[in-house]
């Protein structure tokens, strides 16, 4: 279904670009648009972009994703500590990151340093979010169960807090993987020389319409594909814990 859905957009693009008149610059048909991305592909311009932006975003997704569940960890199990730092959190997220990634790119330069960190700060708060909703949601029934069985804090986290809390956990991965995309794009938009977000601005400043909807849809490719990754890893656990 997916996939026909897909075919009628295209074939509705291909008569509205022919009915309009459009010239390519403005709106360029789907077939501009493929004829433009196998070019890319030959010249291997489009896998080299794609790569560089590919290694940012999974650097930022490891970053932010790893201070993410760590702090959101401590504070489920420390709400006074939640008192004093969540505030702060919440107001931090009204800075647009549009408007951090410059001072970022002044701060640490504009190697990858500073697109990485734009990346881990774009998912960071959804995935933290998520992590203290996941912990606090486990049953207090089992946990004092496993106390009363003398269990470590170890082995609570490790067969309780963790197998409880993945399914809200991959839920708020399944949003990180897609903003942490837009944290990489975002980046190359201020300071790049290469990377699918320069790519768009360099189609932009030349006038390749084409060459620019080549790296918009392969930048939606990437984060459909993360976003079905982590989809099939949900299914699997909901089904091993008998949800699914």
């Amino acid at each position: 279904m997916p996939v026909a859905v897909f075919l009628c957009l295209c074939a509705l693009w291909e008569l509205i670009v022919y009915l309009g008149d459009y010239p390519a610059f403005f709106l360029p048909s789907p077939r501009l648009v493929w004829a433009r991305g196998l070019v890319a592909l030959r010249d291997g311009s489009l896998l080299m972009h794609t790569w560089v932006t590919l290694r940012e975003v999974f650097a930022g997704l490891a970053v932010g994703l790893s201070v993410a569940v760590v702090l959101g960890y401590l504070l489920a199990r420390s709400p006074a500590v939640e008192r004093l730092v969540a505030p702060y959190l919440a107001a931090s997220q009204a800075i647009p990151i549009v408007a951090l990634a410059p001072l970022l790119v002044i701060w640490l330069g504009p190697g990858a340093l500073s697109k990485i960190v734009v990346c881990a700060l774009t998912l960071f708060f959804p995935v933290l979010i998520n992590t203290i909703v996941g912990i606090r949601s486990v049953d207090s029934e089992l946990v004092e169960l496993l106390r009363s069985l003398q269990a470590t804090r170890w082995q609570s986290f490790i067969y309780l807090e963790i197998p409880a809390a993945l399914p809200v956990l991959l839920g708020g991965l399944k949003i990180g993987v897609t903003l942490s995309v837009i944290g990489a794009v975002v980046s190359e938009f201020v300071s790049a020389d290469r990377g699918l977000g320069f790519l768009v601005n360099l189609a932009r400043g030349l006038f390749d319409t084409p060459l620019m909807f080549v790296a918009l849809f392969t930048l939606m490719a990437i984060a459909l594909a993360m976003y079905l990754a982590v989809s099939a890893l949900e299914r699997h656990v909901l089904q091993r814990q008998g949800r699914g």
